[in-house]
């Protein structure tokens, strides 16, 4: 089952749980709200619920990433870029095959949630949501990355310039309209 909360407004590690104090949880109807689809899926294997929901939702094409140190060229910078607040075009969903980290969201209120992501989840953030992504204190996670059509990587840093993107509009739209 998911587990996420709302995070204290003071980082010291962005690798911690980060939790308010006292601890202010948030719910699977509350992160569906914002559009955020979570599912747990405890196997990828082929006819499982991960294909199920590949072929439900038209992503026909996937990549692997493992981030850690060994694995990942340039990690601290990398890590550095993941944690910057910014939006997608497209969807972003995520498969953890392996490992665990943080996906954190903005809610109506522009507070950041945080969601644990651990092996068997499956995420997926709507296009133009405010995020941003880091490992655990393990340093380690092995995530399937799904697209629809040819994959696009490209984050937009949260700005001016993002707030006026027309996925950015059509985003909040949905999310206000939403109960």
């Amino acid at each position: 089952m998911v587990n996420a909360w709302y995070m204290s407004d003071t980082i010291v590690d962005q690798r911690q749980e980060c939790h308010r104090s006292p601890p202010e949880f948030c719910s699977l109807e509350k992160l569906a709200q914002l559009g955020v689809v979570y599912r747990h899926i405890p196997t990828p294997e082929k006819d499982t619920g991960l294909e199920q929901v590949c072929a439900e939702q038209g992503y026909d094409y996937r990549d692997e990433i493992v981030i850690n140190r060994e694995k990942l060229p340039n990690y601290d910078e990398k890590i550095k870029s993941f944690f910057e607040e910014h939006l997608h075009t497209d969807d972003e969903a995520r498969y953890i095959a392996k490992g665990c980290g943080y996906f954190d969201v903005r809610d109506k209120q522009d507070r950041w949630i945080r969601i644990l992501s651990e092996e068997g989840d499956l995420l997926v953030l709507p296009a133009g949501i405010y995020h941003r992504f880091t490992v655990d204190e393990n340093d380690y996670i092995n995530a399937i990355r799904l697209f629809k059509g040819v994959p696009v990587w490209t984050p937009y840093n949260r700005g001016k310039e993002t707030d006026q993107m027309p996925i950015r509009d059509e985003y909040a739209q949905k999310i206000a309209n939403a109960s």
